[in-house]
C-alpha cells in the first residue's frame, strides 16, 4: 500500500468513527436547531453514574502534569494539577457497562483543606446520549460527604444545558490512588 493510500485509508476510518460516536453537525444544522429551539419545550433529565479515577497502575487515567515547588511537603498538596481520562459506568464496578468518559483536570486550590478545581467533560458514548456530552465546573472539598458543582453548558443532546452536579465518594484507596465517585446530575435542556 502507499503513503497515499495509507492516508486515505485512516482519513476515512476517522470519518467513520466520528459519525459512529456521535453527532456530525455543522454549523447550518446547529443554526437550523437554533432557529427552531422558540418552539421547543425544556426537559429535565437526571442522570446517575460513577466515575473512576486510577492515579497508579499499570493504566493509571490520571496523571499529574504540574506542581508547585511546595506541593509534595503541602498538607493539602496545594498546586498539584491533574488531567483525568475517566471510565464512566453505570455502576460502582469498574466492569459495569461503560457509557462514556470524564475528561479534564483538577487541581488542588486549597491552603486550607483538601479541595480541587474542576473542569469537567462527562462524554457520554452510547445509547440516546451517543456524542453528546456536559460541562462541570466548580469547587470540590473532597472531605465533605456530598459535594456540589454547576452544570454549565453542554453539546448535542445537551445543547444550552445546564443544572446542578452531586458528587459523592464512593470508594477511596490512598494505598492505591483511586478513587471511585458517584454522580448524580440534573439537568435543564432542550
Amino acid at each position: 500500500m502507499g503513503k497515499l493510500t495509507t492516508v486515505l485509508v485512516v482519513f476515512t476510518m476517522i470519518i467513520a468513527l466520528r459519525a459512529a460516536h456521535g453527532k456530525s453537525e455543522g454549523p447550518k444544522e446547529v443554526e437550523d436547531w437554533w432557529q427552531n429551539l422558540n418552539h421547543a419545550r425544556e426537559k429535565i433529565t437526571k442522570l446517575r453514574f460513577y466515575f473512576h479515577d486510577f492515579l497508579q497502575g499499570k493504566t493509571p487515567t490520571t496523571v499529574r502534569v504540574a506542581q508547585a515547588k511546595m506541593t509534595d511537603t503541602s498538607p493539602t498538596i496545594f498546586g498539584e494539577v491533574n488531567m483525568m481520562d475517566d471510565p464512566l459506568t453505570v455502576g460502582p464496578k469498574i466492569t459495569s457497562e461503560l457509557v462514556g468518559r470524564a475528561h479534564g483536570f483538577y487541581s488542588s486550590s486549597s491552603q486550607e483543606e483538601i479541595a480541587y478545581h474542576c473542569a469537567i467533560n462527562f462524554v457520554f458514548g452510547g445509547g440516546e446520549y451517543n456524542g453528546s456530552s456536559l460541562s462541570v465546573l466548580g469547587y470540590n472539598p473532597v472531605m465533605n460527604v456530598y459535594r456540589e458543582m454547576p452544570i454549565v453548558g453542554g453539546s448535542g443532546a445537551f445543547r444550552l444545558a445546564r443544572g446542578v452536579a452531586t458528587l459523592t465518594t464512593y470508594a477511596f484507596n490512598f494505598t492505591q490512588g483511586s478513587a471511585i465517585v458517584e454522580v448524580n446530575l440534573v439537568v435543564l435542556h432542550y
